[in-house]
């Protein structure tokens, strides 16, 4: 899945009259929060020399993780508005276990010469230091990489190791859609490394599957279990889709039962987005029917949240869920906000400070990468991360996870005066429960002596460890919270 949806909080905000209402007491002035941003640029400098492994410094270190974008499907699904290549199910790289094998010799030129491409574009990528470290994860995203012949994977992962080195133990991830590789494909793929697969298996109900354009069904999806299982991958994941059309909380609950039943190491829960341009985007409009509305969709994440955590999940993202010691290491890359590089149609890099994304189109894409091979592309100014867009990346990206944002480092890194007027902005939510805010030793802090704190800095830079979204409903109402931070950042 390409780093957009990562980055996307999964709700809209939901109203709260009386949090509304409350917050107005605390509302930080213009003139204050410019106040308390005078001295950041100069904090920046001197903490990041004194400290190398900084929120400061973290984003420019080199890169530890790679996204590796291979765009091919059998056909678009109605709610994906990704850069994908569709095949068509007649392509010979299609799956049908009655007329091929992982071992076909048979290759679509059209995924041959992409990944060709590819492949050019990593080799004409400068090294973003002289002591380049070793990549430890690795994520095959799409698209549906899993109809990509494993020997094409191999020369992806080939070029990578002799571009970028890779550590022996790396975590290599890959999307594979059920009804697109059999056991000795995924054999050949676990030989080459891919250690993590990620199953896009978004509903149990044929019903639902074929309303959003889904190229397997639910036969299908037993059939990719039992294959995963077999072959002894371990770390696997499950995907799964909610408030879909005509998805009623009964379908959820199936879709959550079953999916906890096949025991995956990890579920990745994601709330459907309508997207312009997409055909869902043509049907539907958000909120109304057959999609449901925002307190249904609601209802929806608080069952995942209780049911998946009751199965001995970890809900340690926003959407992702896993077992003791299965979160996921590439997105935690994007999570903790430090730099990965990108490659292939449509994907995002991070690196050296600079965000930057490759074209979108196929035609436009081939270009970029001729242009990489014939010198450095130079990237906008705008894409450079200044100490505004870096605080508020480290406050959007710390709320999405379930250990939040660490309040001391935060201070560290952007001055106390800052702490303190985002620490206040959110103090009514503190009170209401949907913020947590505990120390360093994860004790939780009642909301009076939350307040008591705010009321004297030192003790408060002393005592505040982390602050944190209460599960599930403080991660129902992101947007709204990562908003209100933003609104102290950069007024």
């Amino acid at each position: 899945m390409l780093l957009k949806s990562a980055f996307s909080p999964i709700f809209t905000v939901i109203p709260t009259t009386n949090i509304h209402r409350k917050l107005s007491r605390f509302v930080i002035t213009n003139a204050l929060t410019q106040a308390c941003l005078q001295n950041v640029r100069q904090n920046v400098s001197m903490y990041a020399e004194a400290n190398p492994s900084s929120l400061l410094v973290v984003h420019k270190l080199p890169p530890t993780s790679a996204y590796i974008h291979l765009p091919f499907c059998r056909k678009r699904c109605h709610y994906c508005d990704f850069p994908i290549i569709a095949l068509g199910s007649s392509s010979s790289s299609s799956f049908s276990s009655s007329t091929r094998t992982a071992n076909d010799d048979c290759e679509d030129p059209r995924i041959l010469n992409y990944v060709e491409t590819l492949c050019r574009e990593m080799k004409a990528t400068k090294l973003s230091s002289d002591s380049n470290p070793l990549l430890e994860t690795v994520f095959f995203g799409g698209g549906t990489p899993s109809l990509v012949p494993p020997k094409l994977v191999a020369l992806v992962l080939d070029t990578l190791s002799s571009k970028f080195g890779l550590c022996a133990n790396a975590e290599i991830s890959m999307e594979m859609d059920p009804g697109t590789f059999d056991g000795a494909k995924m054999k050949q793929l676990s030989g080459l490394g891919v250690n993590r697969v990620s199953l896009g298996v978004q509903a149990f109900q044929e019903e639902l599957l074929k309303a959003c354009g889904r190229a397997h069904g639910v036969k299908e999806i037993h059939e990719a279990v039992d294959i995963v299982k077999s072959c002894g991958v371990e770390n696997w994941s499950v995907d799964l889709i909610s408030s879909l059309p005509h998805q009623t909380p009964d379908m959820w609950e199936e879709s959550l039962e079953l999916a906890i039943q096949i025991q995956p190491t990890h579920v990745s829960v994601y709330d459907l987005q309508v997207e312009q341009g997409t055909k869902f985007g043509t049907l539907f409009t958000p909120g109304e029917f057959p999609l449901p509305s925002e307190n249904q969709s609601a209802e929806f994440y608080k069952m995942a949240s209780r049911m998946l955590r009751d199965a001995g999940y970890d809900h340690y993202e926003i959407s992702s869920y896993c077992k003791k010691g299965y979160r996921c290491k590439h997105n935690l890359t994007y999570w903790k906000n430090k730099s990965f590089y990108g490659f292939g149609l449509g994907s995002a890099s991070f690196v050296g400070g600079v965000r930057f994304s490759r074209p979108r189109r196929l035609k436009d894409y081939m270009g970029y990468v001729q242009n990489l091979e014939d010198g450095p592309v130079n990237h906008s100014e705008d894409s450079f991360t200044d100490y505004k867009d870096l605080a508020m990346d480290i406050v959007m990206l710390s709320l999405r996870t379930a250990r939040g944002l660490d309040l001391e480092s935060f201070g560290e890194a952007f001055g106390g005066s800052l702490l303190l007027s985002i620490c206040q902005v959110y103090r009514p939510y503190v009170e209401t429960g949907h913020m947590i805010c505990s120390d360093s030793n994860g004790r939780n802090i009642t909301s009076d002596e939350y307040s008591f704190l705010l009321s004297n800095e030192h003790k408060m830079n002393k005592v505040l460890g982390f602050l944190r979204l209460s599960d599930p409903d403080g991660f129902l109402l992101s947007n709204e919270l990562i908003s209100l931070a933003f609104g102290v950042i950069s007024p």
